[in-house]
């Protein structure tokens, strides 16, 4: 049997397989921090998708703590309906649940959190959300110290009075605790400042005050083991922290890494398509060598194939996946039929967008984050389909009609990829460093996805040159991308191909986001009215991606979800 869908327990719960989802702030609670319909819908999304453990996102102990606009609240008991109620769904769905204890620290601000932030010490620090400012917080006293050990204690009572069966307690990437961790933000020359053991003394008096509140509910302790920057923790300071949360009665270490303040870039909190795979795996299993308590492993472990592996060889007993999940919350399920899963590009866009202060999103999910939208879906029945073009939005469509209809799919090029086979050349794909190899894997498993559905591929075949090979389909699906105008193409083809758009004296230029805007708006036109005109009377047409506007990816591939499941889109032929 697949390790990854064996059941493992995490202190007195059991849960049914090695997957978690871990917390992500989604911005669907209400401006106050209450439950709401999206809220259930997004979590529900994962939990029929098998996931064992599903973490609800990082919610602070205190109002003060709180560092997103829309962040679920705990710190008070009002919010205990709610949750209770979300509770309540995912153990109907057959998970179980916990919820993040995260108290932003030094890393909010009062216009956020309506409160003065609190840190170990008055350090400057750097606050994005929405808006960037650097705030200094007010270095907490001792007596300051006792009221947030106690409510942390008292957020895991309201979570285990709302039925949760695990609480996490957040003591990585630079909030709170981790903040109590790294030199540079602790400067105190009291017993929780100076050595390690000190600095470590803040979280694992929390951790404590939480197991004897809440003796019958299991607890997490998530820490980053290495913080990437000078005057952050180091590896070996990090492991020996997990030794001593451990011996503290965590009943299952979360082993991360990275900080606001890594270098050379905060984007390693969650590793983006430039790093390699699994980067922190090895920090899991370094831990899980001096410890008896579980060890979940987090960060890039969405390729079956790696999760399997590192469970099967003892790296970790769980494995944990936040952007994954919300790419494809049927990964676990998937896994088990032995099917391919749709991919997470690690392009960082539901994280960025979200710090920005829309709602979680995703580039290749067209339904993250909109689930109550999807949930009326009535997809099509019966059809004989064609879809023109095999790029992603093409491919999307495609593998979400394919089961219940006949499709065929065809390309002029010889490969699928559209769009994609060029844009992991340039510098930056949305605002990461570009990654050929992580757009090609996405591509290559949607099309492995559709050929197991029985989609028919038609490679090398221009419908333009050859009309009457649509004549027998119910419905024509238009996805055959943008044209670049004034006889572009070749160059900007010219250009990606030999790297010049990365060259040093060019890169800046490719990454600016004036031109960058320009090549995918204003350079380009969408394709649809030359293949609409291919039509007969009795067929439906169907634009979707960048065949009917010009664009990016995500709007392109959340066409192509629209139109497959909502029937958007679709015009008389």
């Amino acid at each position: 049997m697949n390790p990854l869908l064996t059941p493992a327990r995490i202190g007195p719960v059991e849960i049914k397989n090695r997957i978690v989802m871990p917390p992500m702030t989604t911005r669907t609670s209400d401006a106050e921090g209450f439950v709401t319909d999206d809220s259930v819908a997004y979590y529900m999304a994962r939990v029929r998708g098998g996931v064992g453990l599903i973490t609800v996102e990082m919610a602070s102990p205190e109002k003060c703590g709180r560092h997103r606009r829309h962040e679920i609240g705990i710190y008070d008991d009002r919010f205990l309906p709610g949750l209770t109620r979300l509770v309540d769904e995912i153990h109907r769905g057959g998970a179980k649940a916990s919820i993040q204890l995260g108290h932003g620290g030094g890393h909010t601000r009062a216009d956020i959190c309506g409160e003065t932030p609190i840190a170990p010490s008055a350090v400057a620090h750097p606050v994005y959300e929405t808006t960037f400012e650097t705030i200094v917080p007010e270095e907490m006293t001792r007596a300051r110290i006792g009221q947030t050990i106690g409510a942390h204690a008292a957020a895991a009572a309201r979570a285990e009075k709302a039925g949760f069966d695990c609480v996490e307690i957040h003591a990585a990437h630079g909030y709170l605790i981790s903040q109590f961790h790294a030199p540079f933000e602790n400067r105190r020359t009291d017993e929780y400042g100076g050595s390690l053991q000190n600095r470590a003394r803040f979280g694992l008096e929390i951790l404590r005050a939480v197991k004897a509140a809440v003796p019958d509910v299991g607890v997490i302790y998530r820490l980053s083991v290495e913080d990437f920057f000078p005057g952050g923790l180091t590896f070996d300071e990090g492991r020996q922290i997990a030794i001593w949360a451990a011996q503290s009665g965590a009943d299952a270490l979360h082993i991360s890494a990275g900080h606001y303040r890594s270098l050379p870039s905060a984007q390693i909190v969650l590793p983006p398509m430039s790093y390699p795979d699994a980067p922190f795996l090895d920090f899991a299993a370094a831990v899980k060598s001096r410890i008896a308590a579980p060890v979940i492993a987090v960060g890039r472990l969405g390729d079956p194939a790696l999760a399997q592996d590192a469970v099967a060889t003892g790296k970790a007993d769980f494995i944990a996946l936040g952007r994954t999940l919300v790419a494809d919350p049927q990964w676990v399920e998937k896994v088990a039929r032995g099917e391919p899963v749709r991919r997470c590009l690690a392009c960082n866009t539901c994280i960025n967008e979200m710090r920005g202060g829309a709602r979680i999103g995703c580039v290749v999910n067209g339904t993250a984050g909109r689930e109550t939208l999807f949930a009326a879906s009535h997809p099509l029945r019966g059809e004989r389909i064609a879809v023109i073009g095999a790029g992603p939005a093409g491919l999307t469509y495609a593998s979400l009609v394919a089961e219940a209809n006949t499709v065929t799919v065809f390309e002029r090029q010889p490969h699928a990829g559209g769009a994609f086979n060029d844009a992991g050349k340039a510098p930056l794909f949305q605002e990461v460093a570009a990654n050929e190899k992580s757009l090609q894997r996405y591509i290559a498993d949607l099309v492995a996805a559709c050929a197991m559905k029985n989609v028919e591929f038609r490679f090398g075949t221009d419908v333009i040159a050859a009309p009457d090979l649509l004549a027998p389909f119910d419905r024509i699906v238009i996805a055959t991308g943008a044209a670049y105008r004034f006889g572009l193409g070749p160059l900007v083809h010219s250009l990606l191909d030999s790297g010049l758009a990365r060259a040093p004296g060019l890169v800046r230029l490719f990454s600016s986001n004036a031109l960058r805007e320009w090549f995918y708006y204003s350079a380009r036109r969408g394709t649809a009215e030359r293949f609409k005109a291919l039509a007969r009377p009795r067929q439906i047409v169907a634009l979707i991606g960048d065949a009917a506007h010009a664009g990016k990816s995500k709007q392109a591939i959340a066409g192509a979800f629209e139109a497959a499941l909502l029937g958007n889109h679709s015009q008389p032929g």
